[in-house]
């Protein structure tokens, strides 16, 4: 008889980066889905919560697109604990405490944000509530990407000083920028029902105050990319500030088009999916400069400048 196959700590080595990255795309794509609900004006076509209606999980009889939009998206979230639990399994089988750590704290998330999206039900899609919603998941994708930096290696102790100030302050810029936004939206004329109420916000001033906390952002970003490229950082932390650059470019534009267009469904979701690529990409640069790079990377940087990685040493983020 054949020995009895078992997960080792090799299997879930191996597997434990696919799964952060199947967490990442996974939340992403809530928070498209999340935008849908929304845009179509399907934020209440199920009444209550956890049930779809008084007297059903499900809806049923004349079932309407707008509960079959909104159910759709509460059925994502089984997608998401399961992908959740295999993360956590994974993790687990690794014997790394600091994997398990994180994979329990997305854990956690989803049905934290199961609970959210219930009270933003009840309250009849208060914007306020709506915002601290989407901010949650764009919160678990940031913590996504933790998990796949240290999933890629075990991290070193965070620097300090340096460019690594500069790097809280553009990520600090840049969550005001996501939650101004979220005002922003909870302002205008997409409340997720046509019922719903809105923040009482002048849109305009709100959607001023956005540009100009956009601006700070790119100047920073802008700011690091050269800073880091001046001192000689890592490729890697100059690789993350330029990729960030790049969205936050996309994104911008992406808004100014839409403002003038009068926030046209598509423009918005796709508004919406920059957010959580925002998001990710301002995770990924500040830990890239917080964090030095890993024996790994510097060997395969060295490598692939074609030097000997035994005297290549990683350049100080002065």
């Amino acid at each position: 008889m054949g020995s009895k196959a078992r997960f080792t700590v090799e299997d879930a080595t191996r597997w434990v980066r696919p799964m952060g990255w199947a967490t990442l795309v996974a939340n992403c794509v809530l928070v498209v889905t999340g935008g849908a609900v929304r845009l179509t004006g399907s934020g209440l076509g199920c009444p209550t919560w956890p049930r779809c209606t008084e007297d059903s999980y499900t809806p049923h009889g004349e079932l309407t697109v707008h509960a079959a939009i909104e159910f759709g998206n509460r059925m994502l979230t089984f997608v998401l604990v399961a992908i959740a639990v295999a993360t956590f399994l994974v993790a687990w089988r690794t014997r790394r405490s600091d994997l398990l750590r994180l994979a329990t704290l997305l854990a956690f998330g989803i049905p934290a944000q199961a609970v959210i999206g219930g009270i933003t039900v009840l309250t009849d899609l208060n914007p306020w509530v709506v915002s601290f919603h989407l901010l949650c998941s764009l919160a678990i994708i940031a913590l996504s990407v933790r998990f796949l930096q240290v999933a890629r290696a075990p991290v070193g102790p965070p620097a300090r000083g340096g460019l690594v100030p500069l790097a809280w302050a553009m990520f600090a810029a840049g969550w005001a920028v996501l939650y101004i936004g979220t005002i922003v939206t909870g302002s205008g004329p997409h409340a997720g029902d046509e019922d719903s109420v809105r923040t009482g916000l002048d849109p305009l001033q709100v959607s001023q105050l956005h540009a100009d906390a956009v601006f700070l952002l790119l100047g920073l970003t802008i700011g690091l990319v050269l800073a880091l490229r001046a001192t000689g950082a890592p490729r890697q932390a100059q690789r993350a500030a330029r990729a960030l650059l790049g969205v936050e470019l996309g994104q911008g534009a992406i808004g100014f088009v839409q403002y003038f267009t009068d926030l046209p469904v598509v423009l918005v979701g796709f508004h919406l999916l920059g957010a959580a690529l925002t998001s990710a990409a301002l995770t990924w640069a500040l830990l890239t400069v917080r964090h030095p790079q890993s024996s790994r990377q510097r060997l395969v940087d060295a490598l692939e400048d074609g030097g000997d990685p035994r005297l290549r040493e990683p350049a100080p983020l002065r």
